[in-house]
Formats: structure tokens, sequence, C-alpha cells
């Protein structure tokens, strides 16, 4: 697996962004992981804001993008989504995707954990998202 994040930007504050996360490794299909949205902003820990399982059941959604962001998946192109509208400064981080085997995951607010992730798990590169007021 070979995460590569795409979408990220400078967008003004209530504006929206789509980023992505495309599979790059045609080898394996995203279809059996279950899949995450993480961001860090500057001098704060890595946080879990959206993830699936495998069976893509009840998403998970920190509270701080709840009503906010949604996370999709589309199997045929091997990428995952995260829609953000209603952005705020706040928003302000490096997005990271995340995935890890379905069979070691059984909850998608447990994938969410940024330590549920390793071992095992892969991450992409990130994106940057800032948000201007």
């Amino acid at each position: 697996v070979q995460l590569v994040e795409s979408g990220g930007g400078l967008v003004q504050a209530g504006g929206s962004l789509r980023l992505s996360c495309a599979n790059a490794n045609s080898g394996f299909t995203l279809e059996d992981y279950a899949i995450g949205w993480f961001r860090q902003a500057p001098g704060k820990e890595r946080e879990g804001i959206s993830c699936l399982t495998s069976k893509d059941d009840n998403a998970y959604y920190g509270d701080s993008v709840k009503g906010r962001f949604t996370i999709s998946r589309d199997n045929a192109k091997n990428t995952v989504y995260l829609q953000m509208n209603s952005l705020v400064r706040e928003d302000t981080a490096v997005y990271y995707c995340a995935a890890k085997a379905g069979i070691f995951i059984d909850t998608a607010e447990a994938m969410c954990n940024a330590d549920q992730v390793a071992p095992m798990g892969y991450w992409g590169q990130g994106t940057q998202v800032t948000v201007s007021s």
C-alpha cells in the first residue's frame, strides 16, 4: 500500500476543500482496509478526525469536525476522500491519510487512534491545509 494525499491548499474561513488519498500500489485494494484521516497542527499531537472500518459502517468523526467533514471511499478508484466544509482557522494543519488491514481494526473509533495504526499500518506523506480568516 502506498498512500498519496492531494487536494490541500489555502482557503478562506467558511470555504470548502476535498482531500483525496489514492493508493498508488495497484497490487492492493483499499476495499479490505480500515481507513482514516488524521491531522497535525504545529506543536500539537496527531489527531484522528474521521475513520471508517473495512465494512464502511458507522463512520467515526472527532468532535472538532462532526457535522462539517465527511469521509468516503471509491473502491473502483482505490481512493479515499475527505470533504471539508465550513472550514475555520483551527482546521489549519497537515492532513494525513492512513490505512490498516481490516482484520486488525474492529471499530472506526479505534482506527482514529494513531497508536492503533502502527504497526502494520500505512501513512501518506501529508498535505497542508491552511485556513485564513
